[in-house]
């Protein structure tokens, strides 16, 4: 990809890296801070920061001040490790959340409930993640850290190193809040990664049907008609018969399965019929548009 054509993309995705920062930013301010709950990452340790800085010194140490200072060398690492140009997505997004952390009002408005906290709080922040990640980018931190760290520890996956790198944080928040507010940053994490696959998945997941019958031409036929969906015939073996048949294979909405099912079992009730799930699918009749 040339130049021209990388400013497109970028100009392209802006609001996306705009939105998935300010969700990203309102959750850290006006959720995780307040509620002292510390999921991992630099907004973690910008939490824990602040709170250390309070109770101990008297003095605050602004979040913004946290997301600057933390990820400057982080930064300085990645681009050291992959050259600037690798890393411009998430430096813009670094720079949006920094900004909007300073410059969002200081307001309080958290139930005492600490289970809604933790669950809106991964809603929003999985959502800002999901946002970033389908535009190519993230809000830096430990994703950035353990994939330049994974350059110089290559037997270590980058998946293991953030783990490794949020686990120490997430133990830190531990000692600076206590057990409590770490077992709901816990529970928070993992309805982030599930708001985080929804979102990314978004419009790309369907379902795959697999259907072995004697009336596979009907069947096919029926479904390409009345649904517009193609159907792949593919050649199996059947090892106890030792026949041959073919298999039909067909990639198909959760609405379209409902009336594929009717269509089968109307032209063959003992016909054998297998649903699954597509994490993505791309191409004709779902997302065409995709890279």
């Amino acid at each position: 990809m040339n130049k021209a054509d990388s400013i497109k993309n970028l100009i392209k995705d802006l609001p996306l890296l705009i939105a998935g920062a300010t969700l990203t930013a309102v959750s850290t301010k006006y959720i995780y801070d307040p509620a002292g709950l510390v999921t991992g990452g630099v907004s973690g340790l910008s939490i824990i920061a602040r709170s250390v800085s309070l109770r101990y010194f008297g003095r605050d140490f602004p979040l913004w001040l946290g997301s600057l200072v933390f990820n400057i060398p982080i930064f300085l690492y990645a681009a050291k490790q992959f050259g600037f140009r690798h890393i411009l997505r998430t430096g813009l997004v670094w720079l949006f959340l920094t900004a909007e952390l300073y410059f969002l009002p200081e307001k309080s408005f958290l139930p005492d409930d600490l289970l809604l906290v933790a669950i809106y709080g991964s809603i929003l922040m999985g959502a800002g993640s999901g946002l970033l990640l389908t535009a190519r980018a993230t809000s830096g931190g430990s994703d950035m850290l353990a994939e330049a760290l994974h350059q110089q520890m290559r037997s270590v996956s980058v998946g293991r190193l953030i783990q490794i790198i949020d686990g120490i944080i997430v133990i830190a928040g531990l000692v600076t809040f206590g057990v409590g507010h770490t077992l709901y940053a816990i529970l928070s994490v993992f309805i982030m990664g599930r708001v985080i696959d929804l979102v990314m998945h978004k419009g790309k997941s369907a379902k795959m049907a697999t259907i072995i019958s004697k009336e596979n031409d009907r069947i096919a036929e029926e479904i390409m008609t009345s649904l517009n969906r193609g159907v792949t015939g593919l050649y199996g073996t059947g090892m106890y018969t030792g026949s041959d048949r073919r298999v039909l294979l067909c990639i198909c909405s959760k609405q379209d399965l409902v009336y594929i099912k009717d269509i089968v079992k109307k032209h063959d009730p003992r016909a054998f019929f297998v649903v699954g799930d597509v994490d993505e699918a791309m191409g004709e009749g779902f997302i065409e548009n995709w890279h």
